[in-house]
């Protein structure tokens, strides 16, 4: 008999000042018997602990493209979580821009149909932005799942106490089970990193 495989979870990381805390997401899908990878954009890098999180996951992070001919060193997902994610990665993922891994992921993600969740973490004055609210409403139009976060105040680095890292896990475990369904009827696998 084969071993059922574990579904795999991508977490994007980026530059905010909780992402030291990622490993509270990590837990939590691991507890649920996902295996972790995690994908940070170029300055979400400087943000966590590399090697703990590394050591918590089993796998490298990334966060640049590899090299034409370099091994894949994560499977492909079966979901996605970004946490936290910033005011910056939210509007450039809306618009489509991707000019980072870890953003070229999230776009692409769509046109696969990988679950993907997304905690937002950003302060009352970016969220006040048009473009903001305008990000949120087109991610949800893609089927991103956003989490409920409450904005903290600007310059308070504050949030951190509210901010519910498992809620990733939450709301992608339906989908996940809806994205099996989809996977078993013919749906294309998403490309490996």
């Amino acid at each position: 008999m084969s071993e059922r495989k574990k579904s795999f979870l991508y977490v994007v990381v980026c530059a905010a000042g909780i992402a030291d805390d990622v490993g509270k997401l990590i837990n939590a899908a691991q507890e649920r018997g996902w295996d972790v990878g995690v994908i940070a954009t170029p300055q979400g890098l400087g943000f966590i602990d590399a090697q703990a999180v590394e050591a918590q996951t089993g796998y490298p992070i990334r966060s640049a493209w590899r090299s034409p001919g370099d091994p894949r060193s994560l499977p492909p997902p079966d979901a996605i979580a970004v946490a936290p994610a910033t005011f910056n990665t939210i509007n450039k993922w809306a618009a489509g821009i991707s000019d980072t891994l870890a953003v070229g992921i999230l776009c692409e993600a769509y046109g696969m149909g990988v679950p993907t969740a997304a905690l937002p973490y950003l302060n009352a004055a970016q969220a006040a932005h048009p473009a903001y609210r305008q990000s949120l409403e087109r991610l949800r139009e893609m089927g991103v799942l956003i989490a409920d976060y409450e904005p903290h105040q600007p310059k308070a680095g504050g949030g951190c106490d509210r901010f519910r890292w498992e809620q990733a896990v939450e709301l992608l475990t339906p989908a996940l089970r809806s994205g099996t369904e989809r996977a078993r009827n013919g749906r294309e696998t998403p490309r490996e990193v």
